[in-house]
């Protein structure tokens, strides 16, 4: 099954849980913690997921959970405010939300801490004062790529801007970054701006779409998620003077680009830089929301890594199995050590 059908099958059959049937109830020792995932379409959420459903059913196996619950949306805000209603009505002990909007779920995610519910938005943060935020530095780690390849370029020439997921807050948070930077290069000029949802054939088409009528490009900057395979596959096919060279392409930490990479690499000495959101985070999520539960009291915001493939490593990764993206994993020691045990460091 594709990526779309997939997306669309989770849509409309929302509710899994360990068994594919109604949670177990939760008892105080034993509590039981929902996904609400506002957006399935791509590579990395797709990760992301099966990372907090390990996680999950690691912990389910060791009796530390009762059960789990994991809803999957279509990117929009009244699907995931329907969702999370849902779960306060099941009395879940704690929610981990991959937020449709920084502000639109906020009234929802209120009422459920007024519930008693903890919740815990991550990668795409929520707003409310009473959740805690499990982020990324997505305007730092922008901000330091996108130097890299405007410097690479000479610090002139076109370039495409390819955006994420329509309304999200990381799409807004890396844009910014890259406004920013671009801000200090009046040489480099942008000759089209596009949204690749960070998807390989949404960005693909938005890119092979432009192309004609741009002047030559000479790098792109992108957002991630597996849009930076579907940038590279725009330009293969439209070929022309792209045979022989290549922009410089953003890196989003997809394997299929890094294996592109690796063969442009060793056929002419392609270069680029990757730096990705580790999806691995969907289980840090499980682990922090448990740890919560359980009675921790981590900082209200938190910062994750992001993970870098640079000319130097790149034959670490070269050997990934297709349709991933670069990410360790989370285990509940590293998460009680780099998360719940933060707070003494502040």
């Amino acid at each position: 099954m594709d990526v779309k059908s997939l997306a669309l099958a989770c849509a409309t059959a929302a509710l899994l849980t360990a068994a594919g049937a109604l949670p177990a109830a939760a008892t105080p020792d034993k509590p039981v913690i929902a996904l609400a995932n506002a957006y399935f379409g791509n590579s990395w959420r797709h990760q992301m997921v099966d990372a907090f459903k390990e996680a999950a059913e690691k912990a389910k196996a060791e009796g530390k959970i009762a059960d789990y619950i994991i809803l999957n949306g279509d990117g929009t805000v009244a699907q995931q405010n329907s969702q999370l209603a849902e779960l306060i009505l099941k009395k879940v002990d704690a929610i981990a939300v991959d937020a449709a909007s920084e502000t639109a779920v906020n009234g929802v995610i209120e009422k459920a801490c007024k519930a008693g519910i903890k919740v815990i938005s991550f990668d795409s943060v929520a707003s409310a004062p009473c959740n805690w935020q499990l982020n990324f530095d997505f305007k730092g780690y922008k901000r330091d790529q996108a130097e890299w390849v405007l410097n690479k370029i000479g610090g002139k020439g076109n370039i495409i801007v390819v955006r994420g997921v329509k309304g999200s807050a990381p799409d807004a948070d890396m844009y910014g970054a890259q406004e920013a930077v671009l801000k200090k290069y009046p040489d480099v000029k942008v000759v089209a701006t596009v949204y690749g949802q960070a998807t390989a054939s949404v960005a693909q088409s938005a890119v092979a779409n432009a192309l004609p009528s741009l002047p030559h490009v000479d790098a792109v900057l992108a957002q991630g998620g597996s849009d930076d395979t579907g940038i590279a596959q725009a330009f293969d096919q439209y070929g022309g003077d792209y045979a022989k060279k290549m922009p410089v392409i953003e890196g989003g930490g997809s394997s299929n680009f890094i294996q592109w990479w690796s063969k442009q690499k060793e056929a002419n000495g392609y270069s680029t830089i990757s730096m990705n959101t580790t999806p691995g985070i969907g289980g840090a999520a499980f682990w922090l929301a448990y740890e919560i539960v359980k009675g921790a009291n981590p900082p209200k915001m938190m910062i994750m890594p992001v993970a870098t493939v640079a000319d130097a490593n790149l034959k670490d990764f070269a050997s990934l199995p297709a349709g991933v993206i670069v990410s360790p994993s989370y285990s509940q020691e590293w998460v009680q050590k780099n998360l719940v045990a933060a707070k003494a460091g502040n």
